[in-house]
């Protein structure tokens, strides 16, 4: 079988990390034809806009799509292109591993945690009032009529949605995500006692659904500011998390950390239709064209992508080959070695071929 897949190379080290994932899933055996789409700022090169229909069109097409980092303004210019292709893709589900992998510079050995993000609404759905704008004016005059806390007139306002649907969605998958995978607990995290009507609403979804599984599955839930600290103080007693936009962002970050940074994280954005699957990283464009990153959050990305697409035999190989590589630390880039300024480091390309190796021996 023949499996379709889109592919787009990304901003900054994007193609470079990307080339590397897509030699090492073709090693694998599994037969793929690559369609190549544009996104980010080569997209905006090309076609005046960062998410070209051809590429949404594309991944409609072929279902399932594999992407490097875009670069993302911070202040100004367009929205986030990751946030632009979960909604019109409907990507509902964003799922980070976290796993720490031997070889790895880690505060933690042993950490496996996957923490599973609602991606189509909370503050990320952008709906924005900008300071001094006449609009905000009016939104602000509206709120003080309709509540007793009174906002300042120099006030920038963004809304929260979180809805019951979106929620249920979310927090469904992740239910049933523990059950395909063989996990056993899920950790429901909000911020409820002070949001009490939306992280409240995503709580009270959350014990609703726990019914469903009451016996297979078991459930929790934590604040958000105790699981941060929690998460530092014992992982190891976490297994799932499910979250709200928002929070899912920021604590797949701290956990990444825990297993050793963003060089090592892979994900993936489910929908009912298509699945895309990316590092957690960004594009670093300092490091454009250098060949030093570390493409293993790539790769593993590669590895969900293969269990996907039911390709279950090449996705256990390609990750124990990653896992060799790194355990042995001879063929690895700067940021897995003892001395990250030492001489003995490989580049990007240098490492894929490495798990390519081990992939055929």
């Amino acid at each position: 079988m023949v499996h379709k897949i889109t592919l787009i190379p990304g901003d900054g080290i994007g193609p470079e990390v990307t080339e590397a994932a897509r030699r090492c899933i073709e090693a694998t055996g599994v037969k793929i034809r690559w369609e190549k789409a544009l996104a980010g700022e080569e997209a905006l090169k090309k076609y005046g806009e960062v998410l070209p229909k051809e590429t949404l069109a594309s991944i409609k097409k072929n279902k399932v799509a594999i992407k490097g980092p875009v670069i993302t303004p911070v202040g100004e210019g367009f929205r986030s292109v990751n946030v632009m292709m979960r909604r019109a893709l409907k990507l509902y589900a964003c799922v980070r591993p976290c796993k720490w992998y031997e070889g790895v510079k880690a505060p933690y050995r042993g950490i496996d945690l996957v923490v599973i993000r609602e991606n189509t609404e909370d503050l990320y759905l952008g709906i924005e009032f900008e300071q001094g704008k006449k609009d905000t004016r009016s939104f602000l005059k509206t709120i003080n009529s309709l509540s007793n806390r009174k906002l300042k007139p120099d006030t920038a306002i963004s809304i929260k949605p979180i809805s019951r649907s979106a929620s249920e969605k979310i927090v469904r998958f992740a239910f049933e995500y523990v059950l395909a995978n063989n996990r056993k607990k899920l950790t429901c995290v909000h911020k409820a006692n002070i949001m009490k009507f939306t992280d409240g609403l995503f709580r009270k979804v959350a014990y609703d659904l726990a019914g469903d599984y009451e016996g297979r599955v078991e459930f929790e839930d934590k604040l958000i500011d105790n699981m941060c600290m929690q998460l530092v103080q014992k992982p190891k007693i976490y297994d799932c998390l499910v979250l709200p936009n928002l929070y899912g962002d920021i604590i797949s970050d701290l956990c990444a950390g825990l297993v050793g940074g963003l060089g090592v994280a892979p994900g993936a954005n489910i929908g009912d239709e298509c699945a895309v699957f990316e590092p957690t990283h960004g594009s670093a464009p300092k490091y454009k064209g250098k060949n030093k990153v570390n493409p293993t959050a790539v790769i593993l990305s590669g590895v969900m992508m293969l269990k996907h697409i039911g390709e279950n035999k090449a996705a256990g190989k390609l990750e124990q080959a990653v896992k060799d590589v790194i355990k042995e630390g001879k063929d690895v880039t700067y940021d897995l070695k003892e001395d990250r300024n030492g001489p003995v480091a490989v580049g990007t390309s240098q490492m894929a071929d490495a798990i390519i190796k081990k992939l055929k021996s």
